[in-house]
């Protein structure tokens, strides 16, 4: 029995020692990797950074405006006729004067001639009626006739007079309905489309026959709000009365409906009395010259007001910016060259680049490359914009 216990002890013993041993060689294969990375840790990230800079930026303000035409007429018949001829297409331009339709004159002319008859006759009348006063004058001096028959020759002749003037009155009216069957253009501009056709009935009841739009110059009308106007006011130390009779109110450019900038500067020419409470905004009227007919009655247009002085802008390459659900930010490198979420609000692109309003100051160091390699918090190889970054 003892012998047999000592052969039990001696085998524990020796199965012991090489499972102690084979866990501590395996701590240590454990630790050696964990220990080689801690000295190898993976370098900061290389980014690629901008300073934001001050420029004098001249500030713009735009606007949603609209065409409207100085001048804009529906051409209607004042007499009533058939339309015997159309002098001018649809759509031509057309100078003041020049002669758009005709309607038939027959009748008007035909009554010209009557009335002036009835003139004829009217005269007539009257010298009989002054024949017949003077004989009776004369009479009542010799006491042939009463009192009562020169009073009445008297009369007679104011009636006839009365009937001379209504006569010429008539005659006047006959003439002008005869010149309204010729209808002329008011004012130089261009036709729109025809309503109606040679043949047709006309007068003042139907419809327009055209409507001419006078192109040039044009008006644009848009709206500013209450803090541009007041600082539009303030710079040109003028009141909403005087901006449109000043020789210093601003510069307003135009976008065409196709991009294109207007190659011409137009001035405000009214400005209204009042601020829409519900907008908070007032209607302004710009008069540009239109020399190449771009700008159209009725068309939207963006409409773009300059400051008279530049302002100095923080700017910042647009390639920095990014945007999340809370809005607009970048990553700035502070000075222990870690990388920090900033939220900034943002003005206008000024070519390659966006202005600041606010959360950045001129100087600080923003990535513009390597944005993908990094977050807020963590520490990053910085390089200027011009130095290369490699992989």
């Amino acid at each position: 029995m003892v012998a047999i216990s000592e052969y039990i002890r001696f085998i524990k013993g020796h199965t012991l020692r090489p499972t102690l041993l084979g866990f501590a060689a395996a701590v240590g294969i454990v630790s050696a990797p964990l220990h080689a990375q801690d000295e190898g840790a993976a370098p900061a990230p290389k980014v690629s950074v901008a300073a934001a800079y001050t420029q004098e930026i001249t500030d713009e303000a735009t606007f949603i405006g609209r065409g409207e035409a100085i001048d804009k007429v529906s051409i209607v018949a004042r007499v009533s006729g058939f339309l015997q001829s159309k002098a001018v297409e649809d759509g031509s331009a057309v100078e003041e004067g020049q002669l758009l339709f005709e309607i038939e004159p027959d009748l008007y002319e035909a009554t010209l001639e009557a009335r002036r008859a009835d003139l004829d006759r009217a005269e007539a009348q009257l010298e009989l009626a002054k024949l017949e006063l003077a004989r009776k004058e004369e009479l009542l001096k010799r006491d042939a006739v009463p009192v009562s028959e020169r009073d009445i020759a008297r009369a007679n002749e104011l009636v006839a007079e009365a009937a001379v003037k209504s006569a010429h009155a008539a005659i006047q009216q006959a003439e002008l309905d005869l010149s309204y069957t010729n209808i002329h253009a008011p004012f130089a501009g261009r036709l729109g489309r025809t309503e109606t056709s040679v043949g047709d009935i006309v007068g003042p009841s139907n419809p327009p026959l055209v409507t001419i739009v006078r192109e040039s110059p044009i008006y644009v009308t848009f709206s500013l709000n209450e803090k541009q106007l007041i600082t539009v006011l303030e710079q040109l130390n003028q009141t909403t009365s005087s901006l449109a009779e000043s020789g210093k109110s601003p510069d307003v450019f135009l976008e065409l409906p196709n991009g294109t900038p207007l190659d011409e500067a137009g001035k405000i020419v009214f400005v209204d009395n009042r601020i829409d409470p519900l907008t908070g905004s007032i209607t302004m009227r710009a008069q540009f010259e239109n020399a190449a007919s771009l700008i159209v009655d009725g068309a939207f247009l963006h409409v773009k007001i300059q400051a008279l002085q530049p302002t100095p802008r923080v700017l910042v390459p647009q390639a920095a910016l990014q945007r999340d659900q809370r809005g607009d930010f970048v990553l700035v490198v502070n000075s222990q060259q870690m990388a920090e979420q900033r939220y900034i609000t943002t003005g206008e692109v000024v070519d390659t680049a966006i202005i600041v309003l606010d959360g950045l100051q001129a100087g600080e160091s923003v990535i513009v490359e390597g944005l993908q390699r990094v977050r807020p918090g963590v520490s990053v190889d910085a390089v200027t914009a011009a130095e290369s970054i490699g992989d």
